[in-house]
């Protein structure tokens, strides 16, 4: 399988997980994790292995259940979902001895893109029972927890209008993004960082702690999970003409090669917007403050790989 830097330059541990909560968010994967109790129980009968399966009923209850399952001692704890998911079991491991595993059934699912993590559940089960770990690093924003990436702007938006619509995947997010697009006009803001303050006019800036903007996208493909920064991604507004000539780009991972984007890092920076309230945090949308803080946590969080 393939692997990028995170997977070859950092020292490999494995601790075989004794305990494992599954956490699940009923609403993502179109009803698959119905079957998802009876793949665990076949694949680690005769193993020793307890194992949990916990459905989520309520935003934030995720987080609940992975605080309490390392209370518990549970060395292993299972976002069964999309990147929002992934948000909230991780709020709870940041810091902590317990590992994340992913079985990725979201919208985007960057983080497990990114961790190259298989889509089929019996192989994302055998990966997590090998229990083979890295510690990534993570970041916040305004003191709320990001794990792949947040930002400001169209991006921001288009977050805010998904969450408002029952139904999910990327063809629903397409419907949403491309009539917007059109409508939404740049918008100016301050970035101070690395002692030096940059104005910019921008569609949106995306805080990038892996190379996954989501389905397999790329604003930043050569973003790295454990190196101690955060990518600040400034994206330009890409003339409707020329959008049918960059927009394979995203996918292609060549993105960052053109003219409308500029990307530097630091491990500490603020931006500052003239007006609005909405970020989006790994996908999910938040509002908070006009002045945003973005500082990385390094190597805070225990995920389990390949």
């Amino acid at each position: 399988m393939k692997t990028d830097s995170l997977l070859n330059d950092m020292e490999t541990g494995k601790t075989e997980p004794k305990k494992i909560v599954f956490i699940v968010n009923p609403i993502s994967g179109k009803g698959r994790q119905k079957s998802l109790g009876e793949i665990v129980a076949r694949e680690t009968a005769g193993t020793g292995i307890h194992t949990e399966v916990i459905m989520t009923t309520h935003p934030g209850h995720a987080e609940e259940l992975s605080r309490e399952a390392v209370a518990r001692g549970v060395d292993t704890v299972v976002a069964v979902g999309g990147d929002g998911t992934v948000n909230e079991v991780a709020r709870g491991l940041v810091g902590t001895n317990a590992a994340m595993g992913i079985i990725p059934t979201g919208s985007g699912n960057g983080l497990a893109h990114h961790l190259h993590i298989p889509f089929h559940f019996r192989k994302s089960i055998r990966i997590i029972l090998r229990g083979k770990r890295h510690t990534i690093d993570t970041g916040t924003l305004n003191g709320r927890l990001f794990v792949s990436v947040a930002g400001v702007g169209f991006d921001a938006y288009v977050a805010k209008k998904f969450a408002r619509i029952g139904t999910r995947g990327f063809q629903t997010y397409a419907q949403i993004v491309v009539p917007a697009y059109f409508g939404y006009k740049q918008r100016k803001y301050v970035i101070s960082a690395n002692g030096k303050e940059y104005t910019r006019k921008a569609l949106f800036i995306s805080f990038a702690n892996s190379n996954q903007f989501g389905n397999n996208a790329s604003v930043d493909p050569v973003a790295r999970l454990d190196d101690g920064f955060i990518d600040i991604c400034i994206v330009k507004k890409i003339p409707w003409y020329r959008l049918v000539f960059i927009t394979p780009a995203f996918f292609l991972k060549q993105f960052h090669k053109t003219s409308y984007v500029e990307i530097f890092r630091a491990t500490e920076f603020q931006v500052t917007r003239a007006r609005g309230k909405d970020v989006h945090l790994d996908g999910d949308p938040w509002k908070t403050d006009r002045k945003i803080m973005v500082k990385v946590l390094p190597l805070s969080l225990n995920v389990i790989i390949p």
